[in-house]
């Protein structure tokens, strides 16, 4: 088929060819050709012409950590996203548990997610008490925004076997640590094969429905469970599914071991080194402002790591992990270090390791990452929640150490590559937004360009998942053809010239132009979506 933008009309091109093209012609799933639409329609005369009207291309998104069934049960089920009290928390889950009485069975769940007690006047989380009295007698799993620690009811609790011997548990307060991941697992064990179904449906069509063609899942034993994991890559959508595997590895033997249990293209993902900022789970080298007896948790010393990357670098599979303060990071930086000094650099550097979320770290800590080719998987999203003077950050850390945080311009300025994600269900499955986030940073000097940020959405996110092939994330020819239609909005011709900006101040540079970012700016919409050549998504029909 020939898609044509018809840009001496009142469209635009968003792709690394030159501005001046007018269509593209697609063949079996690939770009084949770019240019004149004159000259397109002489060299494919057979093919279908799709008038896009107005509205503007761009490659398909993809998103580098997800959590895909979470996102979905929040979709179908209990989300607490929003909740501005504890009153208002509590109140939906009386409402959920009212509305869903099938819930009360003695083997099924009420499972919610996306409470944030820092958002509260009074900062009280919910209780184990809170949740007896608002569903009583149902088993009740209540993730935090961050997915690090949970409200668990009583009736959930019982059935969970040394949980009160466990570290991080309270006894009527959320569960954090090992607590939180025995009662994620004693819930996650209480969904049906058809919640499970049905949450994953929900989520890669809300994925497909807003320009994201393919997305990087980050399980683990204690995050999805194998079967969860499993049945989502055996899932057939439209939108790509790579997996990744949080479990750590001794051997290369175990590490192909692994692979082959699994069916994981990598791993890594959520192998956590430390926790989360929200829940005082972030490994830090200095302790909490909040809490000055606390510097976080370790899950991983860095003999630990640099066994697990040993182990995936011989076995020539990417690894990866959950890195958020500076404790894990620079940990984590030791680690690739003392294994590049072993087995060379270049042979750590051409596997393209991960390392999600590095929320604190260092420029000398970036230097390691960079000269050794380690990816940065971040969430721009998280400063625009947490960040600045009087956000999550600074009152977990003060003013000056959450000035710190997801140093993205410094960090690519020592040539760390940077692919960007939601950590969804933890931020909303929105990439203009997302992009937004990372050009509008709340720290000066951590923002990056529209087009820096436009690649780490794309070229970059495909490289992530270790497509390096130099067109997957464009739209040239010998690309997928993976792109997605947006509306137009505030990118007619007839609109201001400084209601788009452009990915690089030259004139003579002749890129095309972004929609503007800033935070009055309207959020594209996606008209539809389509990858390696299958409409993943089509505004007002169902997806494929």
């Amino acid at each position: 088929m020939l898609v044509t933008t018809r840009l001496l009309v009142n469209g635009r091109i968003y792709s690394s060819f030159a501005p001046d093209a007018t269509s593209i012609a697609i063949t079996d799933g690939t770009v084949v050709w770019v240019g004149d639409e004159r000259a397109g329609r002489a060299l494919h005369p057979a093919a279908e012409v799709e008038d896009l009207g107005g509205a503007f291309v761009t490659p398909g998104f993809v998103d580098t950590h997800v959590h895909i069934t979470a996102l979905g049960l929040n979709l179908v089920g209990l989300d607490l996203v929003g909740a501005n009290s504890l009153d208002e928390c509590l109140s939906r889950v009386r409402t959920f548990a009212a509305a869903n009485p099938e819930t009360a069975h003695p083997d099924a769940v009420i499972w919610g997610h996306g409470w944030d007690d820092t958002e509260w006047a009074d900062q009280t989380p919910p209780s184990t008490e809170d949740l007896d009295a608002a569903a009583p007698g149902r088993k009740v799993y209540l993730s935090r925004i961050d997915v690090h620690s949970a409200a668990c009811s009583s009736a959930l609790r019982d059935g969970i076997s040394g949980l009160a011997e466990t570290a991080g548990y309270s006894a009527d307060g959320p569960l954090t640590f090992d607590a939180h991941h025995l009662a994620r697992n004693a819930a996650r064990n209480l969904l049906t094969e058809d919640q499970r179904a049905s949450a994953r449906t929900a989520a890669l069509d809300l994925c497909a429905s807003r320009g994201i063609v393919a997305v990087h899942e980050c399980g683990g034993p204690d995050i999805s469970g194998l079967t969860d994991f499993q049945e989502l890559l055996a899932h057939d959508h439209g939108v790509e599914v790579r997996g990744y595997w949080g479990e750590r590895v001794d051997s290369e033997s175990d590490a192909r071991a692994l692979l082959d249990k699994t069916g994981a293209h990598g791993l890594g993902g959520d192998l956590f080194i430390d926790g989360s900022l929200g829940s005082h789970t972030a490994w830090l080298l200095e302790p909490y402002a909040d809490q000055p007896d606390s510097t976080g948790n370790a899950y991983l010393d860095v003999d630990a790591i640099a066994a697990h990357i040993r182990a995936c670098t011989l076995a020539g599979v990417q690894a990866g992990f959950h890195a958020i303060g500076d404790g894990a990071v620079s940990s984590a930086a030791a680690a690739f270090r003392k294994v590049a000094d072993e087995l060379g650099g270049p042979k750590v550097a051409a596997l393209g390791h991960r390392l999600e979320h590095a929320e604190m770290m260092s420029m000398a800590d970036a230097e390691t990452f960079a000269a050794l080719g380690v990816i940065a998987s971040v969430q721009p999203v998280f400063d625009a929640l947490w960040g600045g003077t009087d956000g999550l950050y600074a009152t977990r850390l003060g003013v000056d150490r959450a000035a710190a945080l997801n140093p993205f311009a410094p960090a690519a300025g020592k040539g760390v590559s940077l692919a960007f994600s939601s950590d969804a269900p933890v931020t909303p499955i929105e990439p203009w937004a997302m992009l937004r986030a990372a050009v509008q940073h709340r720290t000066d000097g951590s923002g990056i360009s529209p087009r820096a940020a436009f690649s780490a959405a794309t070229r970059g996110a495909w490289r992530a998942g270790g497509v390096r092939d130099g067109a997957a994330g464009t739209l040239n020819p010998g690309a997928p053809a993976s792109y997605v239609l947006w509306e137009a909005g505030e990118l007619e011709v007839s609109a201001p010239a400084d209601s788009v900006q452009r990915w690089s101040t030259d004139p003579r540079s002749r890129v095309p132009a972004l929609p503007r970012l800033a935070e009055d700016a309207p959020i594209p919409v996606c008209i539809k979506s389509v990858h390696r050549g299958r409409v993943v998504y089509q505004r007002g029909a169902t997806s494929e």
